[in-house]
């Protein structure tokens, strides 16, 4: 595709900023979304073994694929023109890459040609080549675009490079039958590796036609691939990729590299150990491990300073690394006192040295956790609340109580560590199934207008947030579930989308706590993003919304007809819409204004607000939902109007609905 060609094409409105992208942690240039970028395996520059940066020697003809490109070099310095001369050049490069396996040869030879504004067609070229491959090639072209990315493949060059493929897929399924899902996993492998956000799905999904084999690319990366038990583990290995620790083996050499470097002092020794791993996205564990063991063993402070502050400025571990790894410690160091008293004033000694030497921002003490003097409070109450929050919450997911649960939070009388109990709830869900996601987003509605104040559900959210990295390594989904969990508080109207940007604003930038707040605004800005949102989970069943009204008219025709009470509450519950109840609401409020029999209809609210069937607040959203559509319902029903007022009048006597219902327009 030449870049004159298409206007306004998905690629081009990329380009122009309608498709927001990521940009590699430095800030958006255009207002784009700003993520941490993992280097995969390999990096663009040699480093020895005190982490030192040689730059590649781009004056060597030899190295080169071509006479042609030699003379570029060494000549006269031209780049190529236009887009069919650095196809000429490009090509080969990819060829020799395949057959050498030399990135730093690869990046040296496309710095060299110098054409900035083609990157986006050595992307699909890249991995247009790899696809009609066997698995070798394509695992390597994956790792070549995480060594090129951020530093001369930027962000928006990533992106539209993507997209190319994107609208290429009906071309390409021609010559590669499989071309649908082996573009699919380079679209899911390219967001693990955090070159593409997850973002990227969405906006290229609203730029495609609905009916485009792109669409399904897009399609069966999210559902087979991101969406899968351990889906950043499947995908790495899904080419046969270059390390195959798992989690547990790779925290089990860190330890046995940081104990031998306590004990030898030899700081090059263990640089080789931690860039022989090939897992500099999991340096953070580097630096929590190095910290604790700081904490656990003063006499190692002074090594293990200097080995993380020579590392940073070696370029070894990143700095978005080292923050990551101090926020980890940050957040547990409550745990740590348990075991060392006196770990929380050792981590500010490590942290105020970190920041005045100047390998850590500043910006870090900025971010610290909210309700910080929370945690400074009594360890053993901290952690009797938690014990006993565990079991209330178990206990709720047996029984489905949400009175219950209410009565036994009140007993434990810790208002204050509201923030904590809902980070419980969420946690323990999030390695639940969808009926347990579920019934936490119910609860939290209930909570929020019962229990908890805005402030605590953001405070307990913010802490979600900042363990986030520390839940994934758990919970392999964590970050898309929580986003699903913000944008369901959000449409559930237990947070405003306001409050999106303040618990934002409390998060370190590019952290991934950050990127799934992104996501969650997001998942609110796309089309029907309500219905979605509300079944993301089911809502314990698969029906469509219409089919959930027909339901819902049916069981109460048949309990209007002389049907039982507790029948039909049953059939209320086996629903299992909870969040939808205020539609039952609202059909029972106006079949009663139709029918004679109002006292039965009225009966049956009675008894599910009584049981905590239907909750105050859907019962509120039901009244509310009859009083917006009143003007219609006139119509048929004259006296519409004066029997909802005799309504509203027994549901506040009873206790059905909430104050501020009497304020409403």
């Amino acid at each position: 595709m030449a870049a004159e060609d298409g206007a306004r094409s998905p690629t081009r409105m990329l380009a122009e900023g309608h498709l927001r992208i990521a940009t590699g942690g430095r800030a958006p240039a255009d207002g784009g979304i700003a993520v941490r970028h993992i280097p995969h395996h390999h990096t663009a520059k040699k480093e020895d073994v005190g982490g030192k940066i040689e730059q590649d020697n781009l004056g060597d003809a030899n190295l080169l694929p071509s006479q042609e490109l030699g003379k570029l070099v060494n000549g006269t310095k031209k780049v190529p023109a236009t887009l069919d001369d650095y196809r000429k050049l490009v090509v080969p490069v990819i060829e020799e890459y395949f057959s050498t396996g030399d990135v730093e040869l690869s990046v040296s030879e496309l710095r060299s040609l110098g054409s900035d504004q083609f990157h986006n067609y050595f992307v699909k070229k890249l991995i247009s080549m790899a696809m009609d491959r066997h698995d070798k090639e394509k695992e390597m072209a994956s790792i070549l675009l995480s060594a090129l990315y951020a530093d001369l493949l930027d962000s928006s060059k990533m992106s539209e490079g993507f997209m190319m493929l994107l609208e290429s897929t009906e071309d390409l399924s021609v010559d590669i039958p499989d071309a649908i899902d082996v573009l699919a996993v380079f679209v899911a492998r390219a967001i693990v590796d955090e070159i593409l956000p997850p973002v990227f799905l969405t906006r290229a999904r609203a730029l495609l036609p609905e009916s485009s084999k792109g669409i399904e690319v897009l399609q069966v990366a999210e559902k087979s691939y991101l969406s899968a038990p351990h889906h950043a583990e499947l995908v790495e290995r899904k080419w046969g990729g270059s390390t195959h620790f798992t989690v547990e083996e790779a925290k089990k050499r860190i330890q046995d590299i940081l104990r031998e470097y306590i004990e030898s002092g030899d700081t090059d020794e263990a640089f080789r150990c931690i860039r022989e791993l090939g897992l500099p996205f999991f340096h953070h564990e580097v630096v929590k491990r190095a910290l604790i063991l700081g904490i656990e063993n003063l006499s190692s402070q002074p090594l293990i300073l200097k080995l993380l502050k020579e590392s940073t400025t070696g370029c070894l571990i990143s700095s978005n690394q080292v923050s990551k790894g101090f926020s980890r410690v940050a957040e547990t160091v409550d745990d740590l006192s348990l075991d060392v008293p006196s770990a929380k004033t050792l981590f500010d000694k490590l942290l105020s040295a970190a920041i005045s030497e100047g390998w850590l921002d500043a910006s870090f003490c900025k971010s610290a956790a909210p309700g910080e003097d929370m945690w400074n409070a009594s360890s053993e109450k901290v952690k009797h609340f938690k014990e006993e929050s565990g079991h209330i919450i178990q206990e709720y997911f047996l029984s489905d109580d949400v009175p219950e649960l209410i009565r036994s939070l009140q007993e434990l009388s810790a208002p204050e560590y509201n923030a904590i109990f809902l980070k419980k709830l969420i946690t323990l869900a999030m390695d639940r199934k969808n009926r347990e996601k579920e019934m936490a987003s119910v609860l939290l509605s209930s909570l929020s207008l019962e229990l908890f104040s805005t402030g605590d559900i953001m405070k307990g959210f913010i802490m979600l947030l900042q363990s986030a990295e520390d839940t994934a390594l758990d919970i392999v989904d964590a970050p898309s579930e929580l986003a699903l969990f913000l944008a369901r508080a959000v449409i559930d109207e237990v947070l405003l989308p306001l409050n999106l940007d303040d618990i934002s604003s409390k998060l370190r930038p590019n952290s991934s706590g950050s990127q799934t707040v992104q996501m969650a605004s997001s998942l609110l800005a796309a089309r029907h993003s309500g219905e979605r949102i509300l079944r993301c989970w089911g809502g314990g069943t698969g029906w469509a919304v219409e089919d959930a009204k027909d339901k819902i008219s049916k069981l109460l025709e048949e309990y209007n007809t002389g049907g039982d009470l507790k029948e039909a509450c049953q059939c209320i519950r086996d629903l299992g819409m909870p969040f939808f109840n205020h539609e039952v609401v609202k059909k029972a409020l106006v079949m009663a204004m139709e029918k004679q029999n109002e006292a039965s209809i009225l009966a049956l609210l009675q008894e599910c607000s009584s049981e905590g069937l239907i909750t105050i607040n859907q019962m509120t959203n039901g009244f509310a939902r009859v009083k917006e559509g009143l003007d219609d319902l006139t119509l048929d029903i004259p006296n519409a109007q004066e029997k909802f007022r005799g309504y509203v009048e027994l549901a506040t006597e009873r206790g059905w609905l909430l104050p501020s219902f009497a304020s409403l327009p």
